[in-house]
């Protein structure tokens, strides 16, 4: 991957919710060393540590490698109550980055950014293909834009 394509596929929100105890006991149910985990998913065995131990938390796009290697979706290593979901949860739910949600849905990152943020109008457009995209009703979709869009001053949509 290059570094344009990395950069691009990158997330820079930190990964709400993450439980590194159940990213360790999934792999060691499958009797995986980190660095089966490491060879299986392209990642570094010393990223794998960082995370089981809690020093360090993925990337959306990095747990979602893990998450194929493991056989297994993310929401497995990421704790998010469904009535309590942003629409950047849900994002991250689908294994996507802000770049890469855009790209399906035909929206730059720019707007998927705003909108997680709800700091633009959603319409019903944009719901359906969203809900289309991270393979969800629209109901969820406009209930995690409503999410980010009365949370209190300050607050992490």
């Amino acid at each position: 991957m290059s570094h344009r394509e990395r950069r691009q596929s990158v997330s820079r929100r930190f990964l709400l919710g993450f439980n590194p105890e159940a990213l360790r006991l999934r792999r060691t149910a499958l009797k995986m060393s980190r660095g089966d985990l490491a060879r299986a998913a392209n990642l570094s065995v010393n990223a794998i540590a960082a995370w089981e131990s809690g020093r360090r938390t993925p990337q959306v796009d990095s747990l979602a490698q893990v998450a194929a290697a493991l056989k297994c979706e993310i929401g497995m290593f990421v704790e998010m109550r469904p009535g309590e979901r942003s629409l950047a949860d849900l994002r991250v739910l689908a294994g996507l980055t802000q770049p890469q949600l855009g790209k399906l849905v035909g929206i730059s990152t720019t707007v998927i950014s705003s909108l997680e943020r709800a700091e633009s109008g959603l319409s019903d457009a944009r719901a359906a293909a969203l809900a289309q995209a991270l393979n969800v009703d629209i109901e969820t979709i406009k209930a995690g834009y409503a999410k980010a869009r009365n949370r209190a001053p300050g607050e992490r949509p």
